[in-house]
């Protein structure tokens, strides 16, 4: 290896040699590639050739060989044939001129065809010519002969299969012989490569290890920061270039080390900038997600950007959706009047105004004023702000309000600030806009649940109430005259309905406190049933089968559970059963079965009915909740049945 002299250079290291084609790295690799490839795919080629001849050949064996058979099966079909039995002659001679056509003709896409040698073509002529002019007329002479004729065929059937095996011995010899010549390429091509393979490392030692080497000491050099390290130019070709492009590198290097500490140190500011504010992000992010009233979330996303900007004061405005004047939600740092002259403006009011309402961010300097500029934003000027910097809080394109910034110092904000701002304000306004959304649903939650529980109380209480109505007008008119026996009449009567009453919102108050938690459903179902059977006297049978279904959600659970005991209660009311059956299977889909002995329903006298029969409407409702189908089935007499399914892509696990 050369040593690399510190300090010394080439003669002329800013104008190295240029290098003859011949000397080119490209040239010699080249040329070597193109001789060692030129070499190996002529070897591959030959072995490829005798691999391909070989399989042909070997095919051509098969198919002699089948000759035999074949004329043996004509032999057997022959005979058939001449003893009145069916036989397959003529598909037996069509296979063998088949082969025979096949082995003349060759078949490339096989690969099949006889070796091209005189003594193959010469003994394949002989079999071809001794089926054609001596079996085939023996076999139209043997059908035309009696029965009880010696067969000509069989006569000649040996010379054929003996021609035949001549055939395929001859093609095994040649198959021989090119099997040896396949292995002798082989070897060759395994010797050359060996050969070849020392040979092209070597030169390539020569041509790059040798260079490389200079070239990594020279850069472990470098690595010391010996910026005085220079390499030997001795050579034409790409790595003389190389060096003497190395050398003009480590020169470069001595002049621009000077500056790197000065580079680094802005580079590391710029990074430590972008730093704070991924992490201003993260943080502001995190706390945007925690579960916070309006007021609260407001308040803490301006405490942390007045601290991070070092801010004089800050508001965030919201935008009333009623009237669309922009109202202040919270405010630091400004006066008391300020506060109370802003608390609500127009929505296009003032800077804060202005960002509000286009979307947009605005960073205005107070000392550039105009009697416009005055009249408009007066309260900042006189409350002592240089600078105000406002942006629209947004979410999916939707102007929620805007938030600002106020300075009492000339403070210029880079555009990279200005982007961090516009993020945080979407920020703001996806984590506002999450909130409302949440609200929105806990209210169409409640509306639906208040709506089910009034159509619970219309269909059980509001009905007997009405009776018990009807029934106190009944007794006073009967009190008034004097008719006890009406009185006695109505009494029991009122007895019941209150009775009936008292349980119906006993039944209701224990439906509506039912929660239910991962894995509770069997639980609540099996007190469901043994309510129903302490309240009406019905027996039940309960069946209840885990077959592999995973667990339902928690509100899944509750709205069938709703709904089984809507089913028990429209049967304690109204059916008269003497028995019940109620049959849950929770497989791939859950499935809900209810079904009594009872008087029984006909579905569309139900359905004309309408709203009279709230239960079925209450049911319908829930299972249309989950996505479930529910089906309602009966007949005057013959009972009823409720069923609910579930199916696989309609239900979530617990």
């Amino acid at each position: 290896m050369s040593a690399i002299p510190a300090g010394s250079a080439d003669p002329s290291p800013d104008a190295p040699p240029e290098p003859s084609p011949g000397q080119r790295l490209a040239t010699r690799i080249v040329v070597l590639s193109a001789v060692a490839l030129a070499l190996v795919l002529s070897m591959i080629g030959g072995t490829l050739w005798l691999s391909w001849q070989l399989e042909g050949a070997g095919a051509a064996i098969n198919d002699a060989g089948s000759l035999r058979m074949r004329a043996n099966a004509i032999a057997i079909s022959l005979f058939e044939t001449r003893a009145g039995h069916a036989s397959s002659l003529r598909a037996q001679m069509g296979q063998l001129d088949g082969t025979l056509a096949r082995l003349r003709e060759g078949d490339p896409a096989r690969p099949l065809f006889l070796p091209d040698d005189p003594q193959i073509r010469r003994q394949f002529r002989i079999v071809e010519t001794t089926w054609q002019n001596q079996l085939k007329p023996a076999v139209q002479q043997d059908l035309q002969a009696a029965s009880t004729t010696p067969s000509v065929y069989l006569g000649q059937l040996t010379q054929f299969v003996t021609a035949a095996d001549a055939l395929v011995s001859l093609i095994e010899q040649e198959n021989a012989r090119k099997t040896a010549w396949l292995r002798l390429s082989q070897l060759a091509v395994a010797a050359l490569s060996c050969i070849g393979t020392v040979a092209i490392v070597y030169m390539l030692y020569l041509w790059f290890v040798v260079p490389v080497q200079r070239l990594q000491e020279g850069l472990w050099r470098i690595e010391a920061r010996q910026f005085d390290a220079r390499l030997p130019v001795d050579t034409r070709d790409e790595f003389g270039h190389l060096a003497a492009g190395f050398n003009r590198m480590a020169a470069e290097l001595q002049a621009l080390y000077r500056e790197l500490a000065q580079r680094v140190d802005a580079k590391t500011a710029e990074l430590a900038a972008q730093n704070r504010e991924l992490g201003m992000l993260y943080e502001m992010a995190a706390f945007l997600n925690r579960p916070d009233e309006v007021d609260a979330l407001c308040r803490g996303f301006l405490t942390r950007l007045i601290y991070q900007f070092e801010a004089d004061g800050g508001t965030v405005r919201l935008t009333a959706p009623d009237d669309r004047n922009l109202h202040l939600v919270v405010s630091e740092g400004l006066p008391a009047n300020l506060v109370r002259d802003e608390r609500c403006m127009p929505a296009e009011h003032c800077i804060c105004g202005e960002a509000a309402s286009r979307g947009v961010s605005i960073v205005r300097n107070m000392t550039d004023r105009s009697a416009a500029f005055d009249a408009v934003q007066g309260h900042c000027v006189r409350a002592g702000f240089v600078e105000v910097a406002a942006f629209g809080i947004t979410s999916q394109g939707e102007v929620l309000g805007s938030f600002s910034l106020h300075f009492r110092r000339d403070r210029p904000t880079p555009p990279s600030e200005v982007k961090l701002l516009e993020t945080l304000g979407k920020h703001l306004g996806t984590a506002l806009n999450n909130r409302r959304l949440a609200a929105l649903a806990r209210q169409l939650a409640v509306s639906e649940e208040r709506n089910l529980v009034a159509q619970g109380l219309h269909d059980s209480i509001a009905q007997t109430l009405n009776f018990l109505k009807m029934q106190v007008h009944l007794l006073k008119l009967a009190a008034s005259e004097g008719n006890l026996a009406e009185i006695d009449e109505i009494v029991p009567l009122l007895e019941g309905g209150v009775g009936e009453s008292y349980d119906d919102v006993r039944e209701l108050l224990s439906n509506f406190r039912t929660r239910l938690g991962e894995g509770e459903l069997r639980r609540a179902v099996d007190d469901t049933v043994a309510r129903f059977r302490t309240q009406a006297g019905i027996p039940v049978t309960l069946d209840y089968r885990e077959d592999g279904g995973a667990p339902l959600a928690p509100d899944q659970q509750l709205q069938v559970l709703f709904i089984l005991q809507e089913a028990l209660s429209n049967i304690r009311k109204h059916a008269q059963a003497q028995h019940v059956r109620v049959l849950i299977v929770n497989a791939r889909a859950f499935r809900l079965l209810v079904e009594d002995d009872g008087e029984g329903y006909v579905l569309d006298d139900i359905d004309a009915d309408g709203e009279s029969h709230v239960g079925f409407h209450i049911m319908r409702e829930r299972a249309a909740r989950i996505d479930a189908t529910l089906r309602l089935d009966g007949s005057r007499g013959h009972g009823a049945r409720v069923e609910l399914l579930v199916p696989e892509k309609a239900r979530q696990t617990a």
